[in-house]
């Protein structure tokens, strides 16, 4: 074989291996988890265990220290306004009103006395002005006294039930010691506690829904109506107090309810936290187009709650974002979806 005729079988062969090479395929579409933006008012659902209260729950006590004689009701007992709670002994007491009434009999005697012999000149106003004092005094003396003997029996400033009973007989207590707790008739409310991650949602006015766990199957309408500004130091949760609306029977001091808070925030969307993708320390998500191409856009996140965020700029209603595995994907980067 000459060397025209090698070279000639050389380039055939490679020719023929360059066929037999396939052409290089395009990668697929990227499949990806997508979810397509709400539209209108945001409503996330919350909800939380608490207790029946009072609006208005006084622990009373005596206004004087002293031994408690009686305890005049017990825990769940309802009472009237002025109705004695409680005595102290009031031997101590009755002394002083005795004293203070003779002091004061004795002023009284002396100023009308003066006021005689001012009255025939035998003595200057001065004089009598002294006695008029000194008998004012006693007055405000025997006053004090009487009160102070009335002070030994405590009484119910309002109608209500007896929630619990801090003291027995024989007690001593100082002036200000709580006694009785007393829970008083007229509104009822809820108090819960909500936890730091939620408490930027809420705010005192807002509407609630209330459940009983012993009838659930009916709902009070509430609102929101005393919200800590501290947290616990214990618990790190925000107290707050939630009025019923309307309240019957079935409502009782002490029970379990279930308190729903639903929050609106008009024109606000709420999309998935897995969707946010952090550019440039800003949060932004992939917007896939009519062409299936992924294209980044920055939005303004107002509150990031569990599992999911607020947004209010950035996105409109309709439109479909990446939900899952955003750092995997590239700008222009053609993708396939599947709605979630």
């Amino acid at each position: 074989m000459n060397k025209s005729t090698l070279v000639l079988a050389l380039l055939g062969t490679i020719a023929l291996a360059a066929c037999s090479e396939k052409a290089p395929q395009a990668e697929p579409p990227r499949p990806v988890a997508t979810v397509i933006v709400g539209s209108g008012n945001a409503v996330g659902e919350q909800s939380f265990s608490g207790e029946v209260r009072a609006r208005h729950e006084s622990p009373l006590g005596f206004r004087i220290g002293g031994k408690v004689v009686k305890r005049l009701v017990d825990a769940g007992a309802r009472v009237k306004a002025g109705q004695p709670l409680a005595t102290l002994d009031a031997a101590d007491a009755a002394l002083q009103v005795t004293q203070a009434e003779a002091q004061r009999a004795q002023a009284e005697a002396d100023v009308k006395r003066f006021r005689d012999l001012r009255a025939k000149n035998f003595i200057s106003q001065s004089a009598l002005d002294a006695h008029e004092t000194a008998f004012k005094a006693a007055q405000a003396q025997a006053g004090l006294a009487r009160n102070v003997e009335d002070y030994t029996t405590l009484r119910a400033d309002a109608a209500g039930i007896v929630a619990a009973t801090l003291v027995d007989a024989g007690q001593v207590v100082a002036a200000g010691t709580p006694v009785v707790m007393l829970a008083q008739d007229g509104e009822r409310e809820v108090a819960v506690s909500i936890p730091e991650s939620s408490i930027g949602r809420y705010k005192v006015g807002d509407a609630a829904e209330i459940r009983l766990w012993s009838n659930d199957a009916k709902a009070y309408t509430a609102k929101i109506r005393e919200l800590s500004p501290a947290a616990d130091p214990a618990t790190r949760t925000y107290a707050a107090r939630v009025t019923l609306q309307e309240t019957d029977a079935a409502v009782v001091l002490g029970m379990t309810a279930r308190v729903t808070f639903k929050s609106q925030q008009a024109g606000s969307m709420l999309i998935p936290s897995t969707a946010i993708y952090q550019q440039d320390g800003q949060p932004a998500v992939w917007v896939i187009d009519d062409k299936g191409i992924a294209n980044l856009r920055a939005i303004k996140v107002t509150s990031w709650r569990d599992g999911d965020v607020m947004v209010n700029d950035g996105l409109k209603s309709g439109e479909r974002i990446i939900a899952a595995g955003v750092h995997k994907v590239h700008p222009g980067e053609k993708v396939e979806f599947a709605a979630r």
